[in-house]
């Protein structure tokens, strides 16, 4: 990618989320003897919610549940999934902040409706969460999918939104890696989402009408320009583990160059799957951005951090 100039003329920051050092790729302590972003330890129960309702939309019934008190802070699952999916964040996130978990339009216990699926209208569906609950503005943690969804609030709803989160999210399809064979990481969460589909779903609809549903989300660009992204205001973090199976980082540091306020953060030794790999030093950076802060480890977008950064992924 362009670099549009000179590093020291950068706009973004890196955070290094871990030690850099040669041994943060050993094993996970997981017993498994692998590597730890080839590991997917699933998330424990939610909490139980202070309120969960459901709101109108564009044909479909979306859910939500609300925990804690404080700033607002709306939660926005990966493909196939549900807000459950954040369980290991809820408790860094409900003694500070007042958190609203979205299942997103015909997953987990929202309905779909019979218009074609599409991140926009999911960015609309969230406005509606918001309206319904008196919510003026909030913050946004997007992971995949829900990055994405997190990006369209950024571009087409500036005024409702203080900060977004993105995690493991591209904008167009030049984002994405090309498949190269079986992945068990992603074995194994696409088989927690079915489980969690039949147990939850409210939609009437198989599990695999849901897959084909959200397949030319996948395949297709998203819409988003170049452009659009510069003109997102917002403070934005933008992160990825530094083995995620299927987004290039190559496109994750260049958005953090085009959003004019943006941070870039690389999880060491994970995944696609980080907030569950590794959800101390998730929660850590989530919590420190939300709050308004850097992290500790912060380095300015020196070219030794760039360096460091391109290294971890040859």
């Amino acid at each position: 990618m362009s670099h549009h100039g000179s590093v020291a003329a950068l706009r973004f920051v890196v955070l290094v989320a871990v030690c850099v050092t040669a041994s943060a790729a050993s094993a996970a302590p997981n017993g498994s003897g692998k590597p730890r972003w080839q590991t997917l330890p699933l998330p424990p129960a939610m909490p139980r919610a202070d309120f969960e309702d459901t709101v109108e939309v564009a044909g479909a019934r979306i859910f939500y549940a609300t925990y804690g008190q404080g700033e607002p802070v709306v939660l926005l699952h990966g493909g196939l999934g549900n807000s459950s999916h954040f369980a290991f964040q809820l408790p860094a996130l409900i003694d500070k902040f007042r958190v609203i978990a979205i299942d997103s339009r015909g997953q987990g216990r929202s309905t779909r409706g019979k218009l074609p699926m599409s991140y926009d209208l999911m960015a609309d569906d969230v406005i509606a969460v918001l309206d319904k609950l008196g919510v003026a503005r909030a913050s946004f943690v997007g992971w995949s999918d829900g990055g994405e969804v997190a990006l369209k609030l950024g571009i087409w709803y500036p005024e409702r939104v203080d900060r977004l989160f993105v995690f493991g999210a591209n904008y167009d399809a030049s984002g994405s890696k090309p498949r190269s064979g079986p992945m068990p990481t992603f074995s194994a969460y696409t088989a927690k989402c079915r489980a969690d589909y039949h147990r939850m779903s409210r939609s009437g609809l198989p599990y695999s009408a849901l897959v084909t549903a959200l397949l030319p989300l996948w395949r297709n660009s998203t819409g988003i320009t170049r452009d659009q992204l510069r003109s997102i205001r917002a403070p934005v973090m933008m992160a990825d583990g530094d083995h995620d199976e299927v987004i290039l980082l190559d496109q994750i540091e260049e958005m953090a160059e085009l959003i004019p306020n943006a941070q870039l953060t690389v999880f060491n030794d994970a995944s696609h799957f980080a907030l569950w790999q590794d959800p101390e030093s998730f929660n850590a950076t989530l919590v420190e951005f939300l709050r308004g802060a850097a992290p500790d480890g912060t380095a300015s977008g020196s070219p030794a951090a760039l360096e460091l950064l391109r290294a971890r992924r040859r």
